[in-house]
C-alpha cells in the first residue's frame, strides 16, 4: 500500500455541530457523575438473569460498602435488575444496546485531535459485553441475546478456586468477538473485580486494561478452564505516527475501520460523540451500506422512526427530524407511531445550515426489518452521505494533525522571539 499523501497540511472545514456536542458531553460528564458502581452491578446481574432459550441461573451480588442506598428512578435506559430481567423483544434489544458505549461516525475532525484522542484499528466481528461472575462467563450481544456461556481465566470466570478475589466479585469487558480466530478482542473495561471504571477517563481505563488483563491468563491460548482467548488491541495516541500505525500496521484480525476515543471521556452508555468511527476502503471491507442482497444501492438508504405527530426522526437524543408524513398517507400504508421506515435519499440530497439539517429529499421504500431495534443515528447518515459526495479521507485526518503541529510550533517561536 502506498503511504498516505501528506502534502495537504490543513484542516477540512466543519460541516456539522459534532464538535459543539463533544464539548457538551464533556461538560455533562463533569456535572452528572452517576452511581457507576450500582450501574455496573445491575448490568452484570442482568447479563445472567435476562431470560433466554436456555434458563440461566441467577447469581447473587454483594453490596459494596461505599454504595449509597438511594437509587435513580428506573427507566428503559437505567433499570434495576428485576425490571431489566423482564424485558423481551425490542425493549430488551434497546436496553442492552444502550449499555455499551457506542461511537458516532466521524463527520468532522475533532479539535486537539493529536493531543486529546486515542486511535486503534477496530476488529471486525460481533460487538458484545463479557461478564465473569460466580465461576462462569457469559457474553451478550447488543440485542441482548447470549453469544457464549463458557469458563474463562477472567476473575471468577470459571468454577475453580480463585485466590484473586471474592466469590461475589464480577468483571465486565467491552469486546468484539472475531469469528475467524475465535478470539474476544477487548476494546474497553467497564468493571474489574467489582470496581466500576465507568467514571474513569479512557486514558485510565486503557492503562488499567493493559495492566490487569494479561495478569489473569485471559490472553493465554484456550484450555479446559479457558474456552476462548482474549486479546488486547494496540491503542495509539492520535499523533501522526499513531494514526499512521493504526491505519497501516498489520494486526492479527480483520480491520473494520478506525475507532477514536477522547482521552478524557468516561464510559458513557449509549451513543456519544466522544467516541468516533471512521472508515475507508483500505481499512474496512464495508464502507458504504449495502442492501439485503449485499449490493450497494444506487441511492443512499436511511432508516427513520415514525413519531406520533408524523415526523420521521433518527434515534439520537434529541432526535433529528428529517421530514413529516401526512396522516392520511401513514394510514393508507398502515404505519403506526414507532414504526421504523426505510427511505432513499433523492437527487435533492441533504441540506445543512450551520451544521443542522434543514431539508432532506426522502423517497419512501417500506418498513425496515422487524428485527431491527432502532433508527439510524444522524452521524451515520451524514458519514454515508459524505462517502458518496465528499468523503473525509485519511489525508484530511493526517493533514489536520500536521496543521495543528505547525500552528503550535509557530506559536512557540513567537513566544521565544518575544
Amino acid at each position: 500500500m502506498a503511504p498516505p499523501d501528506l502534502r495537504r497540511p490543513f484542516k477540512r472545514a466543519a460541516i456539522s455541530d459534532q464538535e459543539r456536542r463533544r464539548q457538551q458531553s464533556l461538560l455533562r460528564q463533569a456535572q452528572n457523575r452517576r452511581d457507576a458502581q450500582h450501574h455496573a452491578r445491575f448490568l452484570a446481574s442482568t447479563a445472567f438473569s435476562l431470560p433466554s432459550q436456555t434458563p440461566e441461573p441467577e447469581p447473587s451480588f454483594s453490596q459494596p460498602e461505599h454504595i449509597s442506598d438511594s437509587q435513580p428512578e428506573p427507566s428503559l435506559k437505567d433499570l434495576d435488575v428485576v425490571e431489566a430481567s423482564k424485558l423481551k423483544g425490542a425493549e430488551a434489544r434497546k436496553w442492552f444496546a444502550k449499555q455499551l458505549m457506542l461511537p458516532e461516525w466521524m463527520i468532522d475532525i475533532p479539535d486537539k485531535f493529536a493531543v486529546d484522542w486515542f486511535v486503534f484499528a477496530r476488529p471486525s466481528g460481533k460487538r458484545c459485553f463479557v461478564v465473569s461472575c460466580n465461576g462462569t462467563t457469559i457474553s451478550r450481544l447488543k440485542n441482548g441475546s447470549i453469544l457464549h456461556r463458557f469458563p474463562s481465566a477472567l476473575p471468577n470466570g470459571a468454577r475453580r478456586k480463585d485466590p484473586s478475589g471474592s466469590s461475589q466479585s464480577y468483571s465486565i469487558l467491552d469486546c468484539i468477538f472475531h469469528e475467524v480466530d475465535q478470539t474476544y478482542y477487548v476494546i474497553d473495561m467497564i468493571c474489574w473485580k467489582g470496581y466500576s471504571l465507568c467514571d474513569c477517563t479512557s486514558e485510565f481505563r486503557f492503562f488499567w486494561l493493559n495492566s490487569k488483563l494479561a495478569e489473569t491468563g485471559a490472553c493465554d491460548p484456550p484450555s479446559y478452564y479457558h474456552k476462548y482467548k482474549f486479546s488486547l488491541v494496540p491503542v495509539y495516541s492520535c499523533d501522526q505516527d499513531g494514526l499512521s500505525a493504526a491505519y497501516t500496521a498489520a494486526v492479527p484480525y480483520v480491520k473494520d475501520g478506525l475507532l477514536f476515543y477522547n482521552k478524557h471521556a468516561h464510559y458513557q452508555t449509549g451513543i456519544t460523540p466522544l467516541a468516533l468511527v471512521w472508515k475507508d476502503g483500505n481499512c474496512s471491507q464495508y464502507v458504504m451500506d449495502t442492501d439485503s442482497k449485499g449490493q450497494v444501492p444506487s441511492q443512499q438508504q436511511v432508516v427513520l422512526e415514525l413519531q406520533e405527530d408524523g415526523k420521521v426522526t433518527t434515534c439520537d437524543d434529541p432526535p433529528v427530524v428529517f421530514g413529516c408524513l401526512d396522516g392520511s398517507y401513514t394510514q393508507q400504508l398502515g404505519l403506526n407511531s414507532g414504526c421504523l421506515i426505510r427511505f432513499a435519499i433523492g437527487e435533492g440530497g441533504l441540506v445543512l445550515v450551520d451544521g443542522k439539517l434543514e431539508k432532506a429529499d426522502l423517497n419512501y421504500l417500506g418498513q425496515a426489518n422487524r428485527a431491527r431495534a432502532s433508527a439510524d443515528i444522524f452521524s451515520k447518515v451524514m458519514f454515508q452521505y459524505s462517502v458518496r459526495h465528499s468523503p473525509l479521507r485519511i489525508d484530511d485526518l493526517l493533514g489536520s494533525i500536521i496543521s495543528t503541529v505547525d500552528q503550535e510550533s509557530k506559536a512557540c517561536d513567537i513566544e521565544m522571539d518575544g
